[in-house]
């Protein structure tokens, strides 16, 4: 939890209280399913809480604005950004039903209303439009942004990012970016930049805006 005051200083009580609940959420729910790394659970507040949380520093995302979690597995990034952002509407999805079962969990333990999760891919989701998507890790990023491009809505629910779709990823982003189909209006940026961690020197915010 210290690693994530460091970086910020104005959350609320109530925001400070769901954040200190999520520890001990996850370390029970982790021993029946695993939805974090063994070796990773002790260092949640880093490797998932502050990782998450480099999107917020980059894309204040307004109030009323919809944002959809792609894959989120056990819930980040959409956890951290929604306890970041409560006054923001967050649709956090997964095609594996036992992650969803821990995310309700971690929702319901919290006292988050902000937050639904369901048992769904992104590319099944019908009827539905949001501003943003967000992602940690699922796929590469053609497949992200053909699954998405169709559920975003055009505008700019931020002042910093024009709607579209943000995502975490690690390593050489080279040949993924290029062979992605939209690389010439794809941005990246080190997440070390923002959270100066040593886990951090290979991890990047990667956003692609919606334009039409």
């Amino acid at each position: 939890m210290e690693i994530v005051l460091k970086y910020f200083s104005d959350f609320t009580p109530e925001q400070l209280a769901q954040l200190e609940k999520l520890e001990a959420v996850y370390k029970e729910w982790n021993e029946k399913i695993n939805v974090i790394s063994r070796k990773d659970i002790d260092a949640l507040y880093e490797k998932h809480v502050l990782h998450s949380l480099a999107i917020a520093v980059l894309c204040n995302f307004d109030k009323g604005a919809q944002v959809i979690d792609i894959g989120t597995g056990g819930g980040f990034p959409g956890i951290p950004l929604a306890i970041f952002f409560p006054e923001v509407e967050f649709l956090l999805t997964d095609s594996i039903g036992k992650k969803i079962k821990v995310v309700q969990e971690v929702i319901n333990a919290a006292g988050m209303t902000n937050v639904t999760a369901i048992h769904s891919r992104a590319e099944e989701i019908k009827g539905r439009k949001f501003d943003y998507a967000v992602s940690r890790a699922v796929a590469p990023l053609a497949d992200l942004w053909r699954w998405i491009n169709p559920l975003l809505r055009v505008g700019q629910k931020s002042d910093e990012l024009p709607n579209g779709l943000i995502c975490l990823k690690g390593g050489d982003l080279r040949e993924e970016i290029e062979g992605s189909g939209v690389k010439k209006i794809t941005q990246a940026w080190s997440v070390h930049n923002i959270f100066q961690e040593p886990a951090f020197e290979d991890k990047y915010v990667v956003y692609v805006p919606k334009l039409i």
